[in-house]
């Protein structure tokens, strides 16, 4: 426990001074003022595609030493309507749900309502998950 509490502070300190947090910086990328969020985004996204890669080829194993299996995508149209709804709401509020807690902890109080909204969010997407289209 005491692990993820040393990474969760880390990453949010991360987060915080690499300023990706900031309203500013995110108003300016769905401006298309300022190339930094994309950076950052282009960066995560790079070493996201080369991690999988060298554990897909190289088939290697968790800390426990079970294989570590990467399931295979289908595509279906919920992931556009809600990559939209998740963008929209993005550039509405100046944030994404994973710096949330990182505003919150920097002193942005609106953060409190924005983690409110995510997780009510998060709670109609469950109930109405078998509903939704496939």
């Amino acid at each position: 426990m005491k692990y993820f509490l040393v990474l969760g502070t880390l990453f949010g300190i991360i987060l915080t001074k690499s300023e990706v947090i900031s309203w500013f910086r995110i108003q300016e990328m769905f401006r298309f003022q300022a190339f930094h969020m994309y950076g950052v985004i282009g960066s995560a996204i790079v070493v996201g595609l080369v991690s999988i890669q060298i554990i897909k080829r190289n088939r290697l194993k968790s800390l426990s030493g079970e294989p570590i299996v990467i399931a295979d995508k289908q595509f279906n149209h919920g992931v556009w309507i809600g990559g939209f709804i998740f963008g929209l709401g993005w550039a509405i509020t100046g944030a994404c749900p994973g710096p949330l807690f990182a505003q919150l902890g920097s002193g942005v109080g609106a953060a409190a309502a924005m983690i409110i909204a995510a997780l009510a969010g998060t709670w109609t997407y469950s109930a109405l998950r078998e509903k939704l289209p496939h």
